[in-house]
């Protein structure tokens, strides 16, 4: 980013006089793109205290990282399987001999999917910000009657003019709502794993972009700040934030939780920004991204490495757990505590009956 910063400088003083009108309209799209990227400054990470360091790195992709893994017998849900790391999250995890459930927002995305890959694939429907779809996968899935092994929130939007979904705004509903609810829907299911993992995608937007307060509980609409970065960056904090909070009520259990930041890749999540915005992502991201095969690494590796079997209430960099430090709430418990209860209050009437949910101590 520094680097595109220089040469954008030094386009306009006039030292590089031979630069296109096209290149420099290119080189400002990206600038403009920048909020849908990790911030260049302020919170970093550090290597998490008690967890080995992986062989792998930002290099590494969703095959390596799975290699000599024997997952047949497992059943896996992935939200969000058509396209970008969604899918080759499920091509991978089907490869390695699971039985992969994977979502997609119409039927006819998922079918096309999950027909696309070799291995054993289940399409469903899923459209995270209308609840009753929600409702309705997950009892479709749990009609499979099989334990749920590993359950992958992978599906998600960023961007667009702000909009209400149940109330608030959009974002915050599909990336976090949703998911929230697809969870607890599935949790039974979960339990009857021999050892099930819940794997959230969030990303680095949730310390870079998101607001310096925290949740925003008394505006989750937005109406009194809005921009489509911060709305991102504000709904992939309610990620972490969720998986940690889950990770505390199923301490004691087989079940863990973890999130993740897969890296800032090429795929389709700004469709929604201008083509100016769309420009500037796709240059950055092939200067300073991953390939969707990388990209999807982490999330593989979270999802199935036997190495973290016990491993809980984490969040994952390039294949290894990490710390944030500096000015940020990703490891803030009493706000992933209230997220919940908001969240809760907000599906309610989805939920199922109090004494099915997990502990609320």
């Amino acid at each position: 980013m520094k680097n595109l910063l220089r040469i954008v400088q030094r386009t306009c003083s006039g030292d590089d006089v031979t630069v296109s009108r096209r290149k420099f309209l290119t080189m400002s799209s990206a600038m403009l793109a920048a909020p849908v990227l990790p911030a260049c400054s302020g919170p970093s990470v550090i290597p998490t205290n008690g967890i080995p360091r992986s062989a792998y790195d930002d290099n590494s992709t969703a095959e390596q990282v799975t290699e000599r893994i024997d997952l047949s017998g497992k059943i896996v849900v992935v939200t969000g399987c058509n396209s970008g790391i969604g899918y080759e999250t499920m091509r991978v995890l089907a490869l390695r001999g699971a039985h992969v459930i994977g979502t997609g927002r119409t039927m006819k995305k998922a079918i096309a999917a999950c027909e696309s890959v070799a291995g054993e694939t289940t399409p469903m429907q899923l459209e995270l910000s209308d609840f009753d779809s929600v409702s309705a996968c997950a009892k479709s899935i749990a009609n499979i009657d099989a334990p749920i092994d590993v359950l992958v929130c992978n599906a998600g939007m960023y961007g667009g003019d702000r909009e209400l979904v149940n109330g608030v705004e959009k974002q915050f509903a599909v990336n976090h709502l949703g998911h929230f609810l697809l969870v607890n829907l599935l949790l039974e299911r979960l339990f009857l794993a021999q050892q099930g993992r819940v794997v959230v995608v969030s990303s680095r937007a949730a310390y870079g972009s998101a607001p310096e307060t925290g949740i925003l509980f008394d505006d989750l609409s937005m109406q009194n700040r809005y921009s489509a970065g911060l709305a991102y960056g504000h709904s992939k904090l309610a990620n972490a934030l969720f998986s940690l909070e889950l990770a505390r009520r199923l301490e004691g259990t087989r079940v863990t939780s973890n999130a993740l930041h897969p890296g800032v890749i090429r795929t389709r999540i700004v469709r929604h920004e201008s083509f100016l915005l769309r420009t500037g992502f796709s240059l950055l991201s092939k200067i300073a991204g991953k390939s969707v095969e990388e990209g999807a690494a982490t999330s593989c590796f979270v999802a199935s490495h036997p190495s973290l079997s016990t491993t809980s209430g984490r969040y994952f960099e390039d294949c290894n757990a990490v710390t944030v430090v500096g000015d940020s709430h990703m490891h803030d418990t009493e706000q992933a505590a209230r997220l919940w209860q908001e969240s809760e209050r907000l599906t309610r009437e989805y939920l199922p009956p109090t004494s099915a949910r997990i502990n609320t101590r």
